[in-house]
């Protein structure tokens, strides 16, 4: 069965902290001694800092604790930032043996935070999350539905907008024809991220699901066109009954016999429904690659 709900299956750190200027020397400086911290200066009214620090936690985190991070609110607590010589916020100090070693201001993207915690610490390897998601798309090929539920639902547990999570959790639910526990996973995912490529995915597999459900019996179908080779709705909706079946390959050729037949039947339709297919499977898989192989093949020959 798998979980509805994400489950607090990752354990708590204490990696990510809030200071004070009368905590300030142990939290940070006496931590530096083990190793680099870094100090995060920030207020409630500053609107990059909103934006820089879920984003500077998440790489903290995923360094697997070579790096703590320790937040300061200069509204309550400016004297440790006035001494640094804080202007503009959001500001962040790399501490390293007690000192200052390193720094920046601003919002910076995720790929440049790691990039700073790198100077520190050298190359980081795959973080926790990235290690339990490798560990639940294992479970998921190998048939352990329930087991990969519950790790997807561990990284909602500490990242609950993490696209990858969600789209897994979708095309599980779709997987085992629980549509409405799929919605409620789609529904999850943040506006902001509605064309991320693993969302974007994720909804393709549930709108295919969705169309198959509304079709009649394949047997049929598959007598309709040997009845009538030209009877290309029937080819079309033969081909999401197949893909429902897990039969991708069959469900590719005939989509691509109704290109090689009529290319603007239904107004490119065909191709059209390929190329959901290919976004539901995702850009990498087997299956996506042989058919944009063959489907290129038709096209440009």
């Amino acid at each position: 069965m798998l979980t509805d709900n994400p489950s607090p299956g990752m354990p708590s750190d204490d990696l990510v902290k809030d200071t004070t200027t009368a905590s300030f020397r142990q939290d940070v400086l006496a931590e530096s001694m083990k190793q680099p911290v870094l100090v995060d200066f920030w207020a409630p009214w500053c609107g990059p800092c909103k934006q820089l620090t879920p984003v500077l936690e998440k790489v903290v985190r995923a360094a697997g604790g070579k790096v703590k991070l320790v937040k300061m609110n200069i509204d309550e607590h400016p004297q440790i930032a006035g001494q640094l010589g804080v202007q503009s916020i959001p500001a962040v100090f790399a501490f390293q043996r007690g000192q200052p070693v390193d720094g920046f201001m601003g919002a910076l993207p995720e790929s440049q935070l790691k990039a700073f915690i790198e100077r520190l610490v050298g190359p980081l390897g795959p973080g926790a999350v990235e290690e339990i998601l490798a560990e639940a798309d294992q479970l998921a090929a190998s048939g352990d539905m329930g087991g990969a539920a519950e790790l997807y639902a561990a990284v909602l547990s500490q990242e609950p907008e993490n696209t990858k999570a969600l789209a897994a959790l979708v095309k599980l639910h779709v997987e085992v024809g629980d549509l409405e526990g799929a919605r409620r996973f789609l529904g999850m995912a943040p506006a902001a991220k509605a064309n991320d490529p693993a969302i974007a995915g994720a909804r393709a597999a549930l709108e295919l699901a969705e169309q198959a459900g509304s079709l009649g019996d394949a047997a049929e179908l598959q007598r309709r066109i040997e009845a009538d080779p030209l009877d290309h709705q029937a080819r079309f909706d033969l081909a999401i009954a197949l893909n429902a079946r897990g039969k991708r390959e069959e469900a590719v050729d005939q989509l691509l016999e109704i290109v090689r037949r009529d290319r603007n039947w239904n107004d490119d339709g065909a191709r059209k429904q390929l190329v959901q297919f290919f976004e539901a499977w995702g850009p990498m898989d087997q299956m996506t690659i042989a058919g944009r192989r063959k489907l290129s093949s038709l096209l440009f020959a």
